[in-house]
């Protein structure tokens, strides 16, 4: 029998259970805020947020399933004729406090159409501050081994989407340094419903480790004012993306979704400076030379 749409969801409900367990441990100090919320057209969710830890600034791991009527906008925008649907997954954005640790991203999610029509979408992204190479590799080999697990295409095709939609065109530069990005998977025939399920459920799985060892390894360096202010800059690119390009946050915004869930994502604390310049050879600059599309972060001398 092939994965139904009630085991997927318990699934997602089990992985946000444990990468907040992991989160929690790591930062040691703040603990998630847990609220229940009920879509209006169907459906509903768990939102969690954590705020003010040893780490973490402010995160959010959250957990929805909605269904109802697809609003006619949607519709055409995904090209299909079915209106009643189920969308289900787990969003999350992680904010350190430190400019040291990297933001994190991560979405994994199904959707469900009633007359049959389904997909898989999702990705993990990484926006460091300043960015790390090493840590740049190990974040894109870890992804790269998940995918080679189940077709040795998904990493460089998943990773040029990431390349390209986690690309901000007004300033002409990547949000971070990517990572994979997947929309409508189904069954093929390379990999059944049940296959592209434990795919998801394996990116899902990788989220975690792969965080909380960027935690442990940089939340004790120091950092100075200027650094953070860096960090500030960065993050308002980082809002710039998602209020302006993202397409979570519009699907969330036009299907009447939670919106304290949908903004979820955005920093507590952000800024935009007038003309901001840095010297190339800088930290900052330096950082910004390697936000750009098609670095092989797997391999950086090939």
């Amino acid at each position: 029998m092939s994965v139904q749409k009630e085991e997927i969801i318990d699934w997602f409900k089990s992985l946000q259970d444990s990468i907040c367990m992991a989160l929690e441990q790591e930062d040691g100090k703040a603990k998630f805020q847990e609220d229940f919320w009920e879509r209006p057209g169907g459906g509903g969710g768990r939102t969690r947020i954590i705020q003010h830890g040893n780490v973490l600034e402010k995160g959010g791991v959250n957990f929805s399933a909605v269904e109802g009527t697809l609003p006619e906008k949607i519709q055409n925008a995904l090209g299909v004729q079915s209106n009643q649907f189920l969308a289900t997954g787990v969003s999350i954005v992680i904010h350190p406090i430190s400019p040291k640790v990297p933001i994190i991203h991560m979405n994994t999610r199904y959707f469900e159409l009633e007359d049959g029509t389904y997909w898989f979408g999702g990705g993990i992204d990484l926006t460091p501050h300043y960015v790390v190479k090493e840590d740049a590799q190990y974040f894109h080999q870890q992804l790269k081994t998940v995918c080679d697990k189940y077709d040795a295409d998904f990493y460089p095709k998943f990773k040029k989407w990431a390349d390209d939609y986690f690309f901000i065109p007004h300033r002409d530069e990547t949000r971070g340094i990517g990572g994979i990005f997947f929309d409508r998977l189904k069954e093929s025939e390379k990999l059944t419903k049940q296959q592209i399920f434990d795919f998801v459920k394996d990116v899902g799985s990788a989220f975690a480790p792969i965080y909380t060892r960027f935690m442990a390894a940089h939340k004790d360096e120091t950092y100075n004012e200027e650094e953070k202010n860096w960090q500030l800059i960065r993050r308002g690119r980082y809002v710039e993306f998602n209020l302006v390009y993202d397409k979570g946050t519009k699907f969330g915004l036009d299907t009447s979704g939670r919106i304290e869930s949908i903004l979820m994502s955005l920093p507590e604390l952000a800024s935009w400076q007038y003309n901001v310049q840095v010297d190339d050879e800088s930290a900052e600059g330096k950082t910004l030379s390697m936000l750009q599309k098609g670095i092989n972060w797997v391999d950086l001398n090939a």
